[in-house]
């Protein structure tokens, strides 16, 4: 049995990933969509009969052992996996719960390893990974540390697993900027955000339809928009202090 997994499913970038899979990749006999929220995936499926729906929170040590379980038992084929589940609140680290500040290193950091763990050796050689990283991967973020350099794990981690996996499997971290969806609500909306954050807003379903296209020509980066490749070019030659002093 032929699959996709992606994770953080119910909205925003999941969902978009999830849709344009189903479009792209008529091969699949099932695409398996995971998030907390069992209401978002039921919608999903109204719309997309391939589905198959696994609510389960991934920082939950034994739902991740229910889906390995599932894993063992279903033996399927995963032939694209995306990692998108993630976590971000942009308040300064003091002004921020510990529970906060824990919960979204062990989304972002923690559950996702484990899960890409679980799922490589039910890949196959020419399978692919896409770990939703972020363009705030580049560079240290004041008022959004955690996420920034959760998400700059994420980009290590993908780029490394990548190397591991050459010739096997292809993995891509997905950087792009800020993303119109209601992730970005959650954080304060565009109204909020710092100035120089506004000109990187992204549509979803071009940074989703980029991100497939560079998985399939093998890129180890996927970087959506002019404005955003400028911002990582710049944070390869800028130093971080003087980065820092701007932000």
């Amino acid at each position: 049995m032929k699959i996709a997994v992606i994770t953080g499913a119910s909205s925003g970038m999941g969902k978009a990933f999830t849709k344009q899979i189903d479009e792209k990749y008529q091969e699949l006999d099932e695409i398996w969509v995971i998030a907390r929220k069992k209401e978002g995936l039921e919608g999903l499926k109204k719309e997309i009969s391939k589905l198959r729906i696994l609510p389960m929170d991934l920082t939950d040590r034994q739902a991740l052992e229910e889906f390995s379980t599932l894993l063992k038992r279903e033996k399927p084929c995963i032939q694209i996996l995306v990692e998108s589940a993630g976590m971000g609140i942009q308040k300064k680290i003091e002004d921020t719960a510990v529970d906060d500040l824990r919960r979204m290193t062990e989304l972002n950091c923690t559950a996702l390893t484990a899960f890409v763990a679980m799922c490589l050796p039910y890949c196959e050689k020419g399978s692919r990974i896409l770990c939703l990283a972020s363009g705030a991967a580049f560079v240290p973020q004041p008022s959004f540390a955690v996420y920034a350099a959760s998400k700059s794990y994420v980009l290590s981690f993908a780029r490394a697993l990548g190397a591991e996996q050459k010739g096997r499997i292809v993995v891509t971290a997905v950087c792009p900027g800020p993303v119109d969806t209601p992730f970005l609500e959650k954080m304060g909306g565009k109204e909020n955000m710092p100035f120089y954050k506004k000109p990187f807003i992204a549509d979803a379903e071009a940074v989703v339809k980029k991100a497939l296209k560079d998985s399939e020509r093998g890129r180890e980066i996927s970087v959506y928009g002019f404005a955003m490749k400028a911002l990582r070019a710049v944070c390869k030659i800028v130093p971080i202090r003087l980065l820092l002093r701007f932000m």
